[in-house]
């Protein structure tokens, strides 16, 4: 017949990761979760109290993320994260050391394989920006408006942490 399809032409659509991830339920509730941590860097505008947020390019997928990575031997979580945002984007900055956040994602694995996360995210003040750093030339980086970084990045607990981020503590130099 002409005008349709076969069956076999169609390709086959992916499933989604929450349905890859409902097919094995026991990882929600194994202890399966990986703990990373990451950092949620921002400044200042001028003299103004409008802040920017970064948001990275991740090297795989090129999705939109934060500087996030793994705990680290001899690092406190705060400054694993701290660590993580030099070596993603080059930024340096005072570091808040209690988490602002946590938000848990869905990492597809080489294999299809789905690994559950959980990010503590930790507070930058970005005071310095370098143009060399280490992982430069496989990322994007962009400085956007919070609710532009909550568009942006994939994640609906990280959206809803950026959509309306207000930094906590002081501003430098004030």
């Amino acid at each position: 017949m002409v005008g349709k399809k076969q069956t076999a032409d169609i390709p086959k659509k992916r499933p989604s990761l929450l349905a890859q991830l409902a097919g094995e339920r026991e990882k929600l509730f194994s202890d399966a979760f990986r703990q990373q941590y990451g950092a949620v860097c921002f400044r200042y505008v001028g003299e103004t109290s409008k802040v920017e947020v970064l948001v990275i390019s991740s090297r795989d997928t090129g999705r939109w993320i934060v500087p996030k990575g793994w705990p680290m031997k001899k690092k406190k979580p705060h400054e694993a994260a701290a660590v993580e945002a030099w070596e993603e984007a080059g930024v340096r900055g005072i570091v808040r050391k209690t988490a602002v956040g946590r938000y848990t994602y869905l990492k597809v694995l080489d294999d299809g394989d789905v690994a559950p996360k959980i990010v503590d995210l930790f507070q930058i003040e970005v005071t310095v920006q370098q143009e060399e750093f280490k992982e430069k030339g496989q990322r994007r980086i962009a400085w956007v408006e919070p609710d532009e970084a909550a568009r942006r990045v994939r994640e609906l607990e990280l959206k809803s942490l950026l959509v309306d981020f207000k930094p906590r503590g002081k501003r430098k130099g004030t």
